[in-house]
């Protein structure tokens, strides 16, 4: 009998910590941090780098290819096997193989998917496979399928929370893409460019499997049989699996073509309708205005999820008093967050631009779409926050109707999209995602009121954070001061003049809000000291 097979030893925290959301978002954020921040430093050289439409192909095309396949293929199975009932500590090979049974069904989805995803994109392009952007299209394919195979793993490592795997093996695979990108840029000048982002996807995918196969083979003692528990000449065998898990799997997989739509909708429009410079403009923005997304709102909406729905499962008398006080302070940290950005992002977006990429993008439209892509962070904190609870708390019929509404939603969005891109060019869909995101946001809040209609534990009032009007007034004196005092012509100097103003007033806010929110803020900065 294997170890895997006995109880198995988990680097999980203690029974009163299983909801312990500053633990889960400080790993998360750690996550990201590492996985995000190092292309962010290196697309800051490789756009200098790249003609625009190569980087069109980058940062717009290749990147929605690759993120239709694994959102389709996989993000299902993570939702769903995040609410199954596995226990942290004790957790034995019976639980960790019902759940691997159906884990692995998004293997074979992966593989349909990522087969159909080619074929569509040979058939609009009428590719053949002897063109370079063909064959890319084929290592990126194969970059996903190997993603895939680790998939199962990552499910298992994120229920049994092993977070610091997931730590080590995204930043190591977020570091070989970006050394292999290096590398073939410098050195293989003549390759078409095509095929170094396509091998580069391909070095992530194949760190991605190695990690987590590594580590639960080497370190964890497991046999390729646990982590492959059905047997492929037994049929029984194969179909006895957790049927309530894997319906609930195929529930959110349905939900997530809806949801693929509102998330990368404007790219599919954009490249669908529009030219390969306003998709490298709003590639540009994208990456940069979505850099805090990544790195605080994605990992903490994660986070959330999984804290919500381990609280919502347990049988405490408090569970509503609980539910309430984390909610009410997951969105006044994400409302926190994303008044900081509205306030002083807009007045500095031309400034970040030209000091992070030259003057050529700086003078062009990619400042004023970083303008309001500053305004969209706001409510695209408070959606995933919001779809986060309801997606960890809501029954089946209840997913159901969100469903549905996301449906509703997508239509919107998309005809938003077409009709405002023709318009307002990469504005356009900023402007679009950002109505998007308040109708979800609307549809959450009318859900959340519902679940506690019967409870005085949350308010939305009390979501507000204090010092908030003092952020909105350090917004209005930053944008006279750009008006003011910057001069494009004569940038370094006035810039530092605009710097300075902005900083005295971000200090000043930093000060009242930390006054009046003191207990709130001591809390999420001492990650440790609090077990829920």
């Amino acid at each position: 009998m294997s170890k895997a097979s006995s109880t198995v030893p988990s680097e999980t925290p203690k029974d009163g910590d299983r909801a312990n959301l500053s633990r889960t978002f400080k790993y998360l954020l750690g996550t990201q941090f590492l996985s995000r921040g190092i292309p962010f430093i290196f697309n800051s050289w490789i756009v200098r780098h790249l003609t625009q439409e190569d980087y069109a192909v980058y940062a717009v095309q290749f990147h929605l290819f690759v993120t239709c396949v694994l959102f389709l293929s996989r993000e299902g199975f993570r939702r769903a096997c995040m609410r199954a009932d596995i226990k942290f500590e004790g957790a034995s090979a019976k639980d960790n193989a019902a759940l691997l049974k159906v884990a692995w069904m998004s293997f074979p989805l992966g593989v349909v998917i990522t087969i159909a995803g080619c074929v569509f994109v040979f058939w609009w392009q009428g590719l053949q496979h002897s063109d370079p952007y063909a064959q890319a299209i084929l290592i990126n394919g194969f970059a996903c399928i190997l993603e895939l195979l680790a998939e199962p793993l990552y499910i298992l490592s994120q229920t049994l929370f092993l977070l610091k795997l997931r730590l080590v093996v995204e930043t190591l695979a977020t570091f070989s893409r970006c050394v292999t990108m290096y590398i073939l840029i410098l050195n293989l000048t003549n390759m078409e460019k095509g095929i170094v982002f396509a091998l580069s996807q391909a070095a992530y995918g194949a760190c991605i499997f190695l990690g987590y196969w590594s580590y639960f083979l080497l370190f964890r003692a497991y046999r390729s049989s646990d982590l492959i528990p059905f047997s492929f000449c037994r049929l029984g065998h194969m179909m006895n699996f957790d049927k309530q898990l894997s319906n609930m799997c195929m529930l959110f997989t349905l939900q997530s073509f809806r949801k693929l739509i509102l998330q990368e909708g404007e790219k599919i429009v954009l490249v669908w309708l529009d030219t390969p410079y306003n998709q490298a403009v709003y590639g540009l923005v994208d990456k940069l205005g979505s850099l805090v997304v990544r790195l605080v709102f994605l990992p903490f909406e994660e986070s959330s999820y999984s804290t919500f729905a381990r609280s919502a499962s347990g049988q405490s008398p408090n569970k509503s008093k609980n539910l309430g006080r984390r909610l009410t302070e997951a969105l006044k940290l994400v409302l926190l967050i994303g008044l900081v950005f509205l306030a002083f992002g807009p007045s500095y977006s031309y400034c970040l631009i030209r000091l992070l990429y030259g003057q050529k993008w700086s003078d062009g439209e990619a400042s004023t779409a970083l303008r309001y892509y500053c305004l969209y962070i706001i409510v695209l904190a408070m959606n995933g926050t919001s779809e986060a609870f309801l997606h960890a708390v809501a029954t089946e019929n209840q997913l159901k109707r969100s469903n549905n509404s996301l449906l509703v939603f997508s239509l919107i969005y998309v005809a938003l999209n077409v009709l405002l891109i023709r318009s307002v060019g990469a504005i356009g869909l900023i402007l679009a995602n950002s109505l998007n995101m308040i109708l979800r946001i609307i549809y959450s809040a009318i859900f959340i009121k519902h679940f506690f209609q019967e409870s005085s534990s949350f308010s939305f009032c009390s979501c507000l954070p204090s010092g908030w009007t003092i952020l909105l007034l350090s917004g209005v004196a930053t944008l006279i001061s750009e008006k003011v005092f910057l001069d494009r012509e004569n940038f370094w100097s006035s810039f530092f003049i605009h710097f300075c103003i902005g900083f005295a007033f971000f200090c000043t806010s930093a000060f009242v809000i930390y006054r009046r929110e003191r207990p709130f803020i001591n809390k999420i900065i001492r990650f440790r000291d609090h077990s829920d």
